[in-house]
């Protein structure tokens, strides 16, 4: 049991080659699922999860070379990590789940939504945009210079590679971590076409001082059909889909807004 007397489990499922660590919490309901962003862990989704498991069963994973999950011979890819979660989902009997993806997670996240629609019921995508070209630049210019050669000796001291240090199979691989991470955000996508054509409900989530520009917010939901027309006095909303903007939160502690538990929940009702 958890120490808020949420029943836990833990695990690691098979997908594509890599053992993903998976934990649970809580029971019942549609499950949610959770993606955490780059160099995370499950853990830095534990306030959500304390409140979201109180009536539902809410599962956290680590995606290839976080966490718990050991690394394997394979480069980071977008549509190799939406294929992973689509085949935890399938390997746990979860689907379709809703699913909740944040940063790097939320673009995996999102990608598992287009490939697999079959296995996601409804989407939530915090502080992520559906191109790479949504990024402010200072934020691309960091993903052009991330390697472990410019960056590990920041990494090392601080509380994120600790914490990644304490539960990774092998300490040693934080540098190619660092390496695939790079190429992974270096790698161009751009999926308006396929967002335009998603019947998944989503709700996007933005910090109101993030790393995204409030500009693609809009365009992000526009895309799937929000924001077109004025809904009327007692008219139905014109989509399913929703976006929420958390006033003060950033990019990096967007995870811990007020907001954000009560959003989700009412979304994934």
């Amino acid at each position: 049991m958890t120490p808020t007397g949420q029943h836990r489990a833990t695990g690691y499922a098979p997908a594509n080659g890599v053992d993903i660590y998976w934990e649970s919490h809580g029971s019942g309901g549609t499950p949610l699922m959770l993606v955490h962003g780059g160099y995370g862990l499950a853990s830095m989704f534990d306030g959500l999860t304390a409140t979201l498991a109180a009536d539902r069963q809410v599962i956290a994973i680590e995606l290839q070379g976080h966490g718990h999950t050991a690394d394997v011979a394979r480069s980071f890819s977008w549509d190799d990590f939406a294929d992973d979660i689509a085949a935890v989902i399938e390997r746990l009997g979860l689907g379709p789940v809703d699913l909740l993806g944040c940063s790097l997670g939320g673009i995996a996240s999102l990608r598992c939504a287009i490939r697999h629609p079959e296995a996601v019921r409804k989407l939530v995508v915090v502080s992520a945009p559906c191109r790479r070209s949504a990024w402010f630049p200072e934020v691309l210019a960091g993903f052009d210079q991330m390697s472990s050669a410019t960056v590990l000796d920041q990494f090392r001291p601080g509380p994120l590679y600790a914490a990644w240090a304490k539960v990774a199979p092998d300490p040693a691989s934080f540098p190619t971590l660092i390496d695939k991470t790079g190429a992974l955000l270096r790698q161009p996508y751009d999926w308006t076409d396929e967002v335009k054509l998603m019947e998944v409900p989503v709700l996007l989530v933005y910090g109101g001082s993030d790393s995204i520009p409030p500009s693609h917010a809009a365009e992000f939901f526009a895309l799937l059909g929000g924001g077109q027309r004025d809904a009327g006095w007692d008219g139905p909303l014109p989509t399913p889909s929703r976006l929420a903007i958390a006033p003060g939160r950033t990019h990096y502690n967007i995870l811990d807004a007020p907001l954000l538990p009560p959003t989700v929940a009412a979304f994934c009702r």
